[in-house]
Formats: structure tokens, C-alpha cells, sequence
């Protein structure tokens, strides 16, 4: 556990060199473009993740000093002050706001990554330091792919992190998904990923779960790995949809995949 627990926050570390140097070689006008969440520019997702950073810390904190959860108005305050900036404020602050959260995962002794449960207020138990960084690596990530679609519709995910995202998936989807979309007909998925690659199964009906791959799926679908993930994210538009993607089935399609993951 505390080898997945190193190279979660050593991802968060290359994660935030990546990103910081995008931001260090953008420009004013940059900050305003439409970013690759709906209604955001480029310096919201950029305060979306700096506020994100302080909420985290002070969650994290909140663990290693026996103190729990900020209350609810500690949030808020951290989000108004963040809307208020400005675009160069925003893309300044997330730097120095993600850079003290991953020096403080960096920090961090093996013991207390191996022993550390931090509530994150949103699951019904406390959850250890691999998952807790893993919360924030798949929103970091994600994020960090929409500010690069904003200047590039191909861009892909972090190729460094997919790979530790794909191991982690499962345990959201549910809460990603909405398991109804499909008119309640239950359907079996065979997914092959590459880079890397992987075979599994996605099965929609009451709940959204990932399984061994079924023998009789209702349809397969090949992709590469980072697609997947961002389809379970919304991030899955067909003008963001590599040419390899595809799905085989007589009565399923991929609007109807897009449908059951429409992202927030």
C-alpha cells in the first residue's frame, strides 16, 4: 500500500511540474479561452484546482492533527476568495496552492502513508493516503486535460498517470455514472484498453460496476486507455474522440455510453 501510496504522489509531484510549466508559457489572452470544462476558462480550471489544493490540504491537515473536517463555511470561503481573483491571479495562486499540497503528500513518513485514514467527507469511511492522493491525481489530471484541449482538440491525458488511473477507476464509477440512462436494460461490456493495455468489463444496470470480461458481452468496445477515462469523466465529445475508438454492438452506441457517464 505504501508503494501505491509513493508513486500516487510522486505522479502528483510530475503532474504539477507539467502543469506549472504550461501556465509559465501562456499568456494573458490564454487565460481567457474556453477551457475543456463546459462554462469554465483557462484560469477558472486553474482556480478550480488551486482552491482545490487549499480544500485538500486543510482536509489533509485536518487528518494528521486529529482535528477532522473543515466545516462547510471553510470551503466556501476558499471559493468565493478564489472566484474574485483575477485570470493571472488564479493561474499564479494554483501554483503556489498545488505546490504546498504535494510538498505536504511529499512529507509525508512511510508509516503515516501506510497508517494515515483521512475522512474526505463524501465517502461512508476513511480512506487511506493512496486513495486520498488518488482523489485528487484523477481531478488534477482530469483537469489539466482541459486546460491543454484548449489549445489542441487531441490532446490526450497525461500519458504518466493514465496507468495509475486505470487501476483506480472502478471504485467511482457509480458516483461518476448514472446507471439509468440506459432505459434500466442491462447491458455487459467487454472494454480492451491500450497504452496500457488492459481487458475488463463494465456492466450497466442497477449500479455502474467493472468485472472480469463477460463471455457473452452485449458489446466491446477498444480504446485507448486515457479515452476511457475521460469517458467516465464526461470528457468524451466525439470532436475529442480518437479515430481508434470503437464499439461493436447491435443495439448499444457510443452516444449511449456518453450518455451513461455525462461528466458534471
Amino acid at each position: 500500500m505504501t508503494d501505491r501510496a509513493d508513486r500516487t504522489i510522486d505522479a502528483l509531484r510530475s503532474g504539477h511540474d507539467y502543469l506549472t510549466a504550461v501556465v509559465h508559457g501562456l499568456a494573458s489572452a490564454d487565460l481567457t479561452r474556453p477551457s475543456g470544462a463546459s462554462g469554465w476558462d483557462v484560469s477558472q480550471v486553474l482556480g478550480h484546482l488551486g482552491s482545490g489544493a487549499e480544500i485538500s490540504l486543510a482536509v489533509l491537515e485536518g487528518a494528521l492533527n486529529a482535528t477532522g473536517l473543515p466545516d462547510g463555511d471553510f470551503n466556501k470561503s476558499v471559493w468565493a476568495r478564489w472566484d474574485a481573483l483575477s485570470s493571472l491571479e488564479r493561474a499564479a495562486g494554483f501554483v503556489t496552492a498545488n505546490d504546498a499540497l504535494v510538498s505536504r503528500y511529499e512529507g509525508l513518513d512511510a508509516q503515516t502513508r501506510r497508517e494515515l485514514r483521512v475522512d474526505l467527507g463524501f465517502l461512508p469511511v476513511a480512506v487511506d493516503v493512496a486513495t486520498v492522493a488518488g482523489v485528487r491525481l484523477t481531478e488534477f489530471a482530469h483537469h489539466t486535460w482541459d486546460v491543454e484541449v484548449a489549445f489542441d482538440h487531441e490532446a490526450p491525458l497525461l500519458p504518466a498517470v493514465t496507468g495509475l488511473l486505470l487501476d483506480q477507476a472502478g471504485g467511482f464509477l457509480d458516483f461518476l455514472g448514472k446507471a439509468d440512462a440506459l432505459d434500466a436494460r442491462p447491458v455487459r461490456i467487454a472494454v480492451h484498453t491500450t497504452a496500457p493495455e488492459r481487458t475488463f468489463g463494465l456492466e450497466v444496470g442497477n449500479a455502474i460496476t467493472l468485472t472480469d470480461e463477460p463471455d457473452r458481452p452485449d458489446a466491446v468496445l477498444n480504446a485507448p486507455a486515457e479515452w476511457w477515462l475521460r469517458l467516465t469523466t464526461g470528457r468524451h465529445a466525439p470532436a475529442h474522440t480518437p479515430s481508434e475508438v470503437s464499439l461493436s454492438s447491435a443495439s448499444l452506441t457510443l452516444d449511449d455510453l456518453r450518455r451513461v457517464f455525462p461528466g458534471f
